[in-house]
């Protein structure tokens, strides 16, 4: 009996696309003989032998490309983190001119210009996932791409769904995010800075879920260290801001973490579960939540933790989360680390078992340096 899935291991394979909204049948022979013979375009050896299959492996088409079974997994399973969502990585943008180097004449330009530089990056590919399909008479294609197309003789289809390795989202000021939309690759995703506690209205200055799911966000960043330590916002207003966040459809960047003299008197883990239990006894669900921590002696001051000193803390955040909300939310959730987060020192903290991703600032406003953030990724793959 044939497996139900089975993973692509290369990322040097390209499969020809087929146009969106396309039905093909098997039953139309002509239309079958011209899909496959451009499918097996610069395949060097015969396609699979389905009908006397009894391998536990496919032949190797090329040196690049070898397809090999495994069972069923989680899209995650490319990267070996604690948490079992995939890599995740945010620019925040702040309230920023943006960087020098994109300056000219206004910031609208030299958001565009970065935005340009984003959606040139070379960032990490996405994996390749297939399974067969014994359909005999169609097969429908996603229209959004994620499934490509792969004809084999006789009796099977084979679908490959491309998984993305690493989210990838970055929050420009509220005045930005509908430029930031409309121009930016649709592989990046948009989040804003901050939301209101509740639903619209006479609140001078704030900005709505609803407003933001209208502009096509998709994440919100909320407690960080910056509104809680210069605008004032205390945990528990923080956490009834998650909550009408996630009611809304919002995905949660959940931001925490201890001042200097917080770390030096031993209260880094006190400081951090406060916040937690804040966010933890405010939100029904964890499904859509990020947990960043920031230590905030670390945030804009060039100062990094240590790779050891971020495992520990996501360690115990982790752990928190398992005594006191679930063992299942404890390993699904993501843990990502920020504070001066930068091209140099991404890889050696992505190596951290713990470590699901970065959330990012100055960095964040240097296109390139940001690529290079976010395919740190594959010292996770290397470390694994």
């Amino acid at each position: 009996m044939l497996p139900s899935h089975f993973t692509l291991h290369t990322s040097h394979f390209t499969l020809h696309t087929i146009p969106n909204k396309t039905l093909y049948s098997s039953s139309s022979s002509s239309m079958a003989a011209s899909l496959a013979s451009q499918l097996y375009i610069g395949l060097r050896r015969p396609c699979l032998k389905l009908d006397s299959f009894n391998s536990q492996s496919f032949s190797t088409f090329d040196p690049n490309l070898r397809l090999s079974l495994s069972p069923p997994k989680p899209s995650r399973a490319v990267v070996a983190m604690a948490g079992s969502g995939k890599f995740f990585v945010g620019g925040n943008w702040k309230c920023n001119l943006m960087a020098a180097h994109y300056w000219n004449n206004g910031t609208k330009d030299s958001i565009s210009k970065l935005v340009a530089d984003l959606n040139s990056a070379k960032l990490e590919p996405d994996s390749r996932v297939g399974e067969f399909k014994n359909i005999r008479r169609f097969a429908i294609l996603d229209p959004q791409f994620e499934w490509s197309f792969f004809f084999v003789p006789k009796k099977f289809y084979i679908l490959f769904r491309f998984v993305r390795s690493t989210d990838v989202v970055v929050a420009p000021p509220f005045l930005y995010i509908d430029q930031v939309k409309n121009s930016l690759t649709e592989r990046i995703e948009i989040s804003a800075q901050n939301s209101w506690v509740g639903k619209g209205g006479a609140f001078t200055g704030e900005i709505s879920a609803e407003q933001l799911n209208d502009l096509g966000s998709k994440w919100v960043i909320l407690g960080h260290s910056e509104r809680r330590h210069v605008i004032g916002e205390n945990d528990e207003f923080i956490g009834k801001k998650a909550a009408y966040a996630l009611s809304q459809g919002l995905g949660v960047i959940a931001c925490i973490g201890e001042l200097l003299e917080e770390r030096e008197a031993g209260k880094t883990f006190d400081v951090c579960f406060q916040q937690l239990k804040a966010f933890a006894d405010a939100v029904p669900s964890w499904d859509n939540i990020v947990i960043a921590y920031e230590p905030v002696w670390a945030i804009g001051t060039g100062k990094v933790a240590t790779p050891q000193q971020a495992q520990e803390v996501h360690v115990a955040v982790r752990d928190w989360l398992k005594k006191n909300v679930s063992d299942e939310v404890a390993s699904k959730t993501r843990i990502i680390y920020g504070g001066s987060v930068n091209g140099g020192n991404s890889a050696e903290l992505a190596k951290q078992e713990d470590i699901d991703g970065f959330l990012v600032g100055g960095a964040s406003l240097k296109g390139p340096e940001f690529a290079t953030i976010v395919n740190s990724v594959t010292s996770k793959k290397v470390a694994a």
